[in-house]
């Protein structure tokens, strides 16, 4: 078998994929397949371009096609493909345009097919298509390189294939052939024997060591294999061919010891991987664990080696179908997801995927559980809540308890038979009766199915079961981190409070005897009075001065028990005819144990004192024993006495017993608990980061915003005043929002006006009725228009018109003052000209008309109202051949004027027309033709002479 590698691209990919294939060798000995996003609308012509930059043979793929080495296979448009044992196959794309992952695809059937001859390189492309599929490529011992982000037309695929898992390679794409093939230099050219792959034990362990030394985690108890291949993958980066090179690289290189860690991580997950084994879960599994929830609504489940989180996120959507379909209310689950990658369990945390998990979620749970944003999609609260993450340590840290379900899948696979054993154990101990456990599909539990029974063989499926006989015990971790423990703060030593002798002396003086010992609840030491050499004598080693440990022979054994029935019942004690023993004598004691409230400086410590009492000399008569008898009565006393001491003891133990199991279990739920506070913790801390990296988008939105609105309202500025037209605006109580340079000429504005009414201000205009204008517009929405004189002569047209916001709403007034003094003037000399020309017309003897180029009378003068018996408004605006010439005659005069009119030159016509008194009168006109600039048409000017 030879090394097939899949290189997928999408946007930018074609610069991407000529750069690498002019730089492949023509004997390289690899086959190649491109997968690149193409328009499945368009014929493909990948090919033809690619066939230019490579002396290799580019086809497009059809279906059933082989792959061989040396040549070049592009995917068709529209289609998906896959490969299985080296033919490529080509499906029908299921997925809409848009969510199809062609990458992803092809790499997934890639790793299955070709194992650690599966090569997979991610070039230049938007979004996240192919993160999934190099996943697969790793899981089977495969190469992964990918295109440097920075020389990436878009660097969202790479940056996203990086951040998945631990690329062998990042290089540029002219760069990546040279690297492959020195890269895949080191596979071996037949399959490894695990027995015979581990070759160097003491090289492994040294390798084993160092990660210990770099990470905190012990992969001692891995299977050699598995250790064995992740190593060779980094010596074949380093071009190393000896594992000791290696040890002696990472030794003087501790940035590789979390690269290695990283690549004995890999995770591969997805959601609901195994469709089978989530729907047995949804359909029987969940509802019977729900079923068995009787006193406490919430169940608990955990998910060791969570990886980034998808496995517990899809046990809690799980839940909640399930959930959904009994008639069981307030029942909940707290899934705790655990990992020993702290960068996963970051990842997990986050709950944001890239798009690809379209193809393992439907569209309805997509809809129900998840949010889309623009990095893919993210979990909604409802499921985030449910799921506590942390990193956790399988064989150093305590497991969780009290659990009701627990989803270990394809993590024993990695570890030697006795960790799998130790950990199955540790499953049994942390799951409730009748509680669940899923395993992996190539998983078992071995020697140790006594504990658990099976509920489906091949999904592994599995119920703790109630074992007659307690199983063996198990070594569970003890310890939740590696940081040292914190030492308990002491009781300050009360040496340095002022006047403490006196104080201890004159206690002594008022309820003991002199000799006695002032200590603190631990036993410390802190005052002596009298000679106590009788009684205590210091310890042997190291200075020691806590009673418990300078109580000589004979003290020992009832001390202790008084002294804490004291402490916890704050009541004194006394122990009376205690035997000691000093320097081969004896002598007998009473002790009084008193503990201490007043004064306050002293409160909580406890007082001492020893007090010599006389042997009590037994009573008997005199028998055969003679002197026996006393030492049968004291040997009988001290038997009665001790078996008391005997039942005391065993009650304190049986209390203390208890004591301890509680405060077992109270620390175990406390442990839990903080270990919930610092995930929510952590999470808040997230959502507060986020939230500030939010406020800092938004501040620098508003800042370019700021910016916008700065230019905008210059450009207006510089627009009204480049207008020269005066303009005022009005918020609704007519008070000046704005004015341009303009308005100052007509009011006295100044800037300080702004934000007063503009009534107040004074003005060169005679327009009272100004306000009251002003105040109708806003009334009835109407604009009005005025042409307004000033004192000083000029003239003004006025337009009142509402202010309209962007949303349409009414938020003032827009008054513009246009100067029209010019065309006043202008008007007043058109009139003067105007009734000048008809005093002009009226006085002549004349009969006078103007036609319009179509024939319609225009002018009218005086004579011509008498010759035709009609007044000039009658006439006005109509046809003067329809009106005054025949019908007989309209044709052939309308072609004579229009003959004359062509001709544009003065010119006489005779016609016959219908004058006053409907008489017909033959007359001569004699017609003059003006040029209209508004129409480029002729105007008629024609005067009539009577015959």
């Amino acid at each position: 078998m030879f090394p097939i590698v899949c290189i997928g691209a999408s946007a930018g990919g074609l610069e991407a994929l000529e750069q690498f294939l002019t730089n492949v060798p023509s004997a390289s000995g690899f086959g190649y397949v491109i997968i690149q996003h193409l328009d499945p609308t368009q014929k493909g012509m990948l090919p033809e371009i690619l066939q230019r930059k490579t002396k290799l043979k580019v086809l497009e793929v059809t279906d059933g096609m082989l792959v061989e080495p040396d040549s070049v296979y592009v995917i068709p448009p529209n289609k998906s493909m896959s490969i299985m044992k080296g033919k490529l196959h080509l499906f029908h794309p299921l997925e809409t345009r848009g969510m199809r992952l062609p990458i992803d695809f092809f790499l997934q059937s890639l790793a299955e097919d070709r194992k650690e001859l599966g090569v997979g390189i991610i070039l230049s492309g938007m979004g996240s298509d192919g993160s999934a599929g190099i996943r697969a490529i790793k899981e089977n011992n495969g190469r992964v390189m990918v295109q440097t982000p920075e020389n990436a037309k878009f660097d969202s695929m790479p940056r996203s294939a990086i951040e998945a898992v631990s690329v062998d390679t990042v290089a540029p794409a002219n760069e990546l052939p040279a690297k492959l093939i020195e890269l895949l230099k080191h596979i071996p050219a037949k399959k490894s024997n695990p027995e015979i792959e581990v070759k160097d034990d003491s090289s492994l362990e040294k390798i084993i060591i160092l990660l210990h030394s770099y990470t905190g985690n012990d992969f001692s108890l891995y299977k050699k294999s598995t250790l064995y291949r992740r190593i060779e993958r980094r010596m074949a980066v380093h071009k190393l061919n000896k594992i000791t090179s290696y040890v002696n690289f990472l030794h003087e290189n501790p940035n590789e010891g979390d690269i290695l860690f990283k690549e004995l991580m890999i995770g591969v997950t997805n959601f609901f991987r195994d469709a089978n084994v989530w729907e047995k879960l949804k359909k029987t599994v969940i509802p019977s664990i729900i079923n068995n929830a009787k006193s406490d609504p919430l169940l608990r489940a955990w998910v060791p080696g969570c990886s980034t989180g998808e496995e517990a996120y899809s046990l809690a959507i799980i839940f909640k179908e399930a959930l959904e379909k009994t008639d069981r209310e307030g029942v909940s689950m707290q899934i705790f997801a655990t990992d020993l990658d702290n960068d996963s369990i970051e990842r997990a945390r986050k709950g944001v995927f890239r798009a690809s998990i379209a193809s393992d979620v439907s569209p309805e749970r997509l809809k129900r559980f998840f949010v889309k944003t623009e990095e893919g999609y993210c979990v909604k609260t409802e499921i985030r809540e449910m799921v506590v993450f942390a990193q956790h340590n399988l064989t150093m840290h305590p497991p969780f308890t009290k659990l009701d379900f627990i989803s270990c899948r394809n993590l024993l696979i990695y570890l030697d038979h006795e960790l799998q054993k130790k950990i199955i154990g540790l499953f049994y101990y942390s799951i409730n009766p009748e509680g669940f456990l899923l395993l992996g599909s190539s998983e078992s539990l071995g020697s140790q199915g006594n504990l658990f029974s099976t509920l489906d063989t091949k999904l592994k499926f599995y119920q703790k079961t109630a074992l007659t006989q307690s199983p063996e015990s198990f070594d569970f971790p003890t310890s939740f981190s590696k940081t040292n423990p914190v030492e308990n703060e002491k009781t300050s030593p009360l040496e340095s409070i002022p006047n403490i002798q006196t104080l201890a002396d004159q206690l002594l003086l008022k309820y003991f005897s002199p000799v006695g010992v002032l200590v603190n609840e631990d036993g410390d030491i802190i005052y002596t009075s009298g000679r106590t050499g009788k009684y205590l004598e210091p310890s042997v080693g190291k200075a020691n001065l806590n009673i418990f440990a300078m109580l000589r022979e004979g003290l020992r054994q009832k001390f202790p028990l008084a002294f804490r029935k004291v402490i916890q019942k704050k009541v004194p004690v006394v122990l009376r005819n205690i035997k000691v023993g000093t320097k081969g004598d004896s002598q007998t004691l009473d002790i009084r144990i008193q503990p201490i409230e007043q004064p306050d400086l002293l409160k909580g410590n406890v007082m001492i004192i020893f007090k010599e009492v006389d042997t009590p000399l037994p009573v008997g008569n005199s028998s055969k024993a003679g002197s026996k008898i006393p030492r049968q009565l004291e040997l009988e006393k001290e038997l009665v006495q001790m078996q008391s001491e005997m039942q005391n003891t065993v009650e304190e133990m049986q209390t203390s017993q208890e004591e301890l199991k509680s405060a077992n279990e109270e620390l175990q739920s406390t442990n839990e608990e903080l270990q919930s506070t610092n995930e929510e913790l952590t999470s808040s801390k997230e959502e507060l980061q986020s939230l500030n990296e939010e406020l800092q988008t938004v501040n620098a939105e508003l800042l370019a915003n700021a910016d916008d609105y700065s230019r905008v309202n210059n450009d207006m500025k510089n627009l009204l005043n480049s207008t020269d037209i005066a303009t005022l605006f009005l918020d609704k109580e007519l008070n000046i929002r704005r004015f341009t340079n303009q308005a100052t000429h007509i009011f006295k504005f100044i800037k300080s006006d702004i934000g007063r009414p503009f009534t107040d201000q004074v003005t060169n205009l005679i327009y009272p009725e100004l306000e009251d204008d002003a105040l109708e517009v806003l009334k009835t929405l109407i604009f009005i228009e005025k042409q307004i004189p000033a004192k000083d002569g000029r003239w003004f047209s006025i337009r009142i018109m509402p202010y309209r916001t962007n949303d349409d709403r009414i938020d003032g007034l827009v008054i513009t003052f246009i100067n029209i003094s010019d065309l006043k003037q202008l008007e007043v000399g058109l009139e003067e000209n105007e009734q000048m020309h008809r005093m002009c017309l009226d006085s002549t003897s004349d009969i006078f008309i103007s036609l319009s180029a179509n024939g319609d009378i225009k002018e009218f003068n005086r004579n011509a109202e008498f010759f035709f018996g009609i007044n000039k408004e009658e006439v006005i605006g109509r046809n003067y051949v329809k009106m005054f010439v025949p019908k007989s005659e309209w044709a052939k005069t309308e072609k004579d004027i229009n003959k004359l009119a062509k001709l544009g030159k003065p010119g006489k016509y005779e016609m016959t027309l219908l004058i006053a008194e409907n008489k017909k009168a033959l007359v001569i006109g004699t017609f003059q033709f003006l040029s209209s600039n508004l129409k480029a048409s002729k105007v008629m000017m024609m005067m009539i002479t009577k015959v």
